[in-house]
């Protein structure tokens, strides 16, 4: 148990520091080359903090554990709303009034990760998502990554050039960080919670998800501390939708997913609409409304536990 904690530990501060490296990248390549902070954030930066997920939940849905890789892309969006966010809104309740020029993105990014709940809630009410609903998924995705590529040209047809290896290099370094510091955090955990007999989705849902979402909340908290909340803001945004239409499409294409409890859908969309007074109230609201999602995540994933079968 001793050395688990250490390995916990380790993953920690591999974390920390792999976002600050990261976070510090992504900014280099925004000053550098002109491109929308918040468009990094929501490309980037949000694709390198959902590799953990990817990696998770492929996993778990190519060995058969459905259950933990349906939990964990749930768990991971509720988490990067409800506990992220809120926690880096109610630390910086203004970030979101400062991001200036980048405000209008984060408005077209908010509809798009609205709009990637919707069609994931849809097909869930087929009660089985297979192959197909995979592919509507990575379809979507495909779709908004194209309506990004023309924002991306429409703010000055930016093009990243070779002299700034050095931000590449960060980001390479930190990316690598955050993965090995997830993966550390994410067995630890799930070691010491299976010793107590949690339900495997419980564990997706709660401590494999707040591992995997671990990258996300170093990123977005160093961002906002660092007064980079358009990037905080974007990864959040960002990272939502790559978990829900690429890291969900992908392991559905693996293995069909049945959806067990319609709760647990309700839940993410409910978070994911709540999201609005955190980008659009004023400041004030803004540390209110932070501590209500705070005290929602925790009363969810007690509820969680409690609803679970324990053995």
């Amino acid at each position: 148990m001793i050395l688990t904690v250490i390995i916990f530990i380790i993953g920690i501060a591999l974390l920390v520091k792999g976002a600050d490296l990261f976070v510090g990248g992504g900014s280099g390549l925004a000053l550098r080359h002109s491109i929308s902070p918040a468009l990094i954030g929501f490309t980037i930066i949000a694709f390198g903090t959902s590799l953990p997920e990817l990696v998770v939940s492929t996993n778990a849905a190519a060995t058969g554990n459905t259950a933990i890789a349906l939990g964990n892309v749930l768990g991971s969006n509720i988490a990067n709303i409800a506990l992220i966010l809120a926690l880096c809104t109610f630390i910086r309740p203004d970030m979101i009034a400062a991001s200036g020029t980048s405000r209008p993105a984060l408005v077209r990014h908010t509809v798009m990760m609205l709009v990637a709940t919707a069609a994931f809630a849809l097909l869930a009410t087929l009660g089985t998502l297979g192959a197909l609903s995979g592919v509507v998924l990575l379809v979507l995705f495909v779709v908004i990554l194209a309506v990004l590529w023309r924002e991306r040209r429409e703010e000055g047809g930016v093009h990243i050039k070779s002299h700034g290896w050095a931000d590449a290099l960060y980001i390479g370094l930190g990316l690598v960080a955050v993965i090995i510091g997830a993966r550390l955090v994410v067995e630890s955990a799930v070691t010491i919670a299976e010793g107590f007999g949690i339900p495997a989705f419980v564990i997706g849902l709660s401590v494999v998800a707040v591992g995997t979402s671990l990258p996300e909340l170093a990123t977005s908290l160093v961002a906002a501390l660092r007064d980079e909340g358009a990037i905080s803001i974007g990864n959040i945004l960002g990272s939502n939708i790559f978990n829900l239409l690429l890291v969900l499409g992908v392991s559905l294409l693996l293995a069909p997913v049945t959806i067990g409890s319609w709760a647990d859908i309700i839940a993410v969309v409910l978070f994911t609409v709540a999201i609005l007074p955190l980008l659009f109230a004023r400041p004030s609201v803004v540390r209110g409304w932070s501590v209500l999602m705070l005290v929602g995540y925790v009363v969810y994933i007690a509820w969680a536990f409690a609803a679970a079968p324990v053995g």
